[in-house]
């Protein structure tokens, strides 16, 4: 983003703006947390994988069950059942609490061909279809279904499947709809941004999540700035120069 950018956007205080901002300061407050699930997930499934590996071993003579002595002297919870189950367990609270967070960092895969050839407007007008008509509606549908799904777990008292399996299956469908109105919150952020993009004064400008204006067209790549090989070649002279290349 150039500097002429950066100093117009102190100038905008429009509503539309100040709210979009706020939905999406939100929803990367919950998706840079939600990310931390990651860690229990890679530890309790390393736990898995290592727990059956290491069963009926024989070391120096010794026979080794490190999963039945962890289930024996430790927790029930380190059955290979229970480890399966919390590993899909955290897998969909962090891919339902990032779920936002992706779209406002613009880091969602994208086909579009013919979309990344179109000047600003022209995109935000497809986006703004494409959130109003598309996104928003069908994160409203699957929310409410979301809702049903969580609210008959929870007066059924729903439990696995398996007799040493998790209970209160209702906890992790309420988590998948929280992750499904933070989506939300974020398509209505996006949304705000392309209705001023396409309706707004020229010269506005703003931090923008899933475009570029005018002027920063080409400097970024789906989100990501775009490395100059002419600059990264000089940085690297200058490392070598100072002996630490």
């Amino acid at each position: 983003m150039t500097e002429a950018t950066v100093a117009k956007q102190e100038l905008s205080a429009h509503p539309l703006v100040l709210v979009a901002h706020k939905l999406k300061v939100f929803v990367e407050f919950v998706g840079e947390r939600g990310a931390y699930f990651i860690l229990p997930l890679i530890l309790f499934t390393m736990v898995d994988v290592f727990g059956r590996k290491l069963t009926n071993q024989t070391f120096f003579g010794f026979s080794v069950d490190v999963q039945l002595w962890l289930v024996e002297n430790v927790s029930g919870m380190f059955r290979s059942t229970m480890l399966q189950e919390m590993e899909w367990h955290l897998h969909t609270a962090l891919f339902s609490l990032v779920l936002g967070y992706g779209f406002t960092r613009n880091r969602h895969v994208r086909v579009d061909l013919i979309r990344m050839h179109m000047q600003t407007k022209m995109q935000a007008a497809i986006e703004l279809i494409g959130t109003m008509f598309f996104m928003i509606p069908y994160t409203l549908v699957v929310i409410y279904f979301c809702y049903v799904f969580a609210y008959d777990s929870f007066v059924t008292n729903e439990i696995s499947a398996s007799l040493v399996g998790m209970s209160h299956r209702w906890v992790i469908k309420s988590v998948l709809g929280a992750g499904l109105i933070i989506a939300l919150a974020s398509g209505i952020a996006v949304w705000l941004q392309c209705i001023l993009v396409v309706f707004a004064p020229k010269d506005m400008r703003f931090a923008l999540m899933t475009l570029e204006w005018p002027e920063d067209m080409g400097g970024g790549v789906e989100g990501y700035e775009r490395m100059v090989l002419a600059d990264q070649e000089t940085d690297m002279k200058k490392i070598g120069r100072s002996g630490k290349g």
